[in-house]
């Protein structure tokens, strides 16, 4: 197998080489895992758009786990394009901007299928709104379908309908496709007592539950995600996504990150 590097990532190689060398030692511990990435994280050192070093890289990430049998649905943000939370700076009405911001994930949907494509991974883009022209629609048992192939699933639109986060698109999705976790790739490597890049004192929690998430009031998604994956018993773990290497190791079962169960 081949493997590029892109732009800052090439630790990436070097990390995985003894890895892809034994690979027959490397087993997942997840199955099927739903991977949640925000719009803003495809920014890079941007202020709007796309960095293609950073699609680049999160694609070889995402390729080597596949490669490994795991199978992969990914849900993105639409932040780094159009956020429309609010009313009164946009002059936008609510539910319209959360429309725009679907289509703003489908958009970023679009650029990673590439990304994953150029380098050999087979992908399926599903929408919540019907746009088959460049997305087919989300067909919970197509989907499957789909994973049970190797096929990388991309949901895209959230979850079609205005007032409803790409957080709770994820949890939702994760739920449909009996996914064995949701992993949240974030910029911190994990939950702390406060946001560690305003207070250095900040402690980090290698594991959590869901009630001590509540009471302690962290945010780690919107509520209605979070409850979603509480009452189904989906774990989350939220780590560093753009360390390379990284979502491998989470997936084959190292301490990274903050498992949420």
């Amino acid at each position: 197998m081949v493997l590029r590097t892109a732009g800052p990532w090439p630790a990436l190689f070097s990390y995985l080489r003894p890895h892809i060398t034994n690979r027959d030692d490397m087993l997942p511990k997840y199955k099927r895992i739903l991977l949640k990435l925000s719009g803003e994280s495809l920014m890079g050192e941007n202020s709007f758009g796309m960095d293609p070093n950073v699609i680049a890289g999160y694609a070889q990430d995402i390729k080597i786990i596949t490669d490994l049998g795991v199978q992969v649905a990914i849900v993105i943000g639409g932040g780094n394009i159009y956020r429309g939370m609010n009313e009164q700076e946009t002059g936008i009405e609510r539910a319209q901007g959360d429309y725009m911001g679907m289509l703003a994930t489908v958009i970023n949907g679009m650029a990673l299928q590439s990304g994953l494509e150029k380098i050999g991974v087979y992908t399926r883009l599903q929408s919540a709104i019907k746009m088959e022209q460049v997305a087919e629609p989300y067909i919970r048992r197509r989907a499957i379908r789909h994973l049970e192939k190797g096929r990388v699933v991309i949901f895209g639109a959230g979850t079609g309908n205005p007032y409803f986060t790409t957080d709770t698109a994820g949890s939702l999705r994760a739920i449909e496709i009996k996914a064995d976790v949701i992993l949240k790739g974030t910029r911190v490597d994990g939950i702390y007592t406060a946001d560690p890049e305003k207070d250095p004192d900040a402690k980090k929690f290698e594991q959590i539950t869901f009630s001590e998430v509540i009471s302690r009031s962290l945010k780690v998604m919107d509520m209605t995600a979070f409850t979603l994956c509480q009452e189904n018993n989906l774990p989350i773990i939220v780590f560093d996504m753009n360390k390379p290497g990284n979502l491998l190791r989470v997936v084959t079962g190292d301490n990274v990150g903050t498992l949420v169960k």
